[in-house]
């Protein structure tokens, strides 16, 4: 079980990798954020619970997806007025590091 574990680590870990080294395609980020969203919206018109949730789940991680790397959209927070306190959150939180990327 332990080996399935390691190697299926290392399969992502690849992939991460292939993904940060190819270039990205222009809107890339805001095309998955606007996805994120439509499965978030589409799953909330669902009667069951269980569509519901795993809609808000996938919705959810595309939303990161979209806000996160090289090119994400939270790289745009450095350009409104509060994007500066917002890289440093961490400090009100007792960490040293900053949340967001940038």
């Amino acid at each position: 079980m332990s080996n399935l574990i390691s190697k299926t680590q290392q399969q992502l870990q690849a992939a991460r990798d292939w993904d940060q080294k190819r270039p990205s395609f222009p809107a890339e980020h805001w095309i998955v954020l606007g996805a994120g969203v439509a499965v978030m919206l589409a799953s909330r018109r669902s009667g069951s619970p269980i569509v519901r949730a795993l809609g808000a789940a996938a919705g959810g991680a595309l939303v990161a997806r979209a806000a996160s790397g090289r090119d994400g959209v939270a790289k745009l927070a450095a350009l409104i007025p509060a994007g500066s306190s917002l890289t440093n959150l961490g400090s009100l939180f007792g960490r040293r590091q900053k949340l967001l990327p940038f």
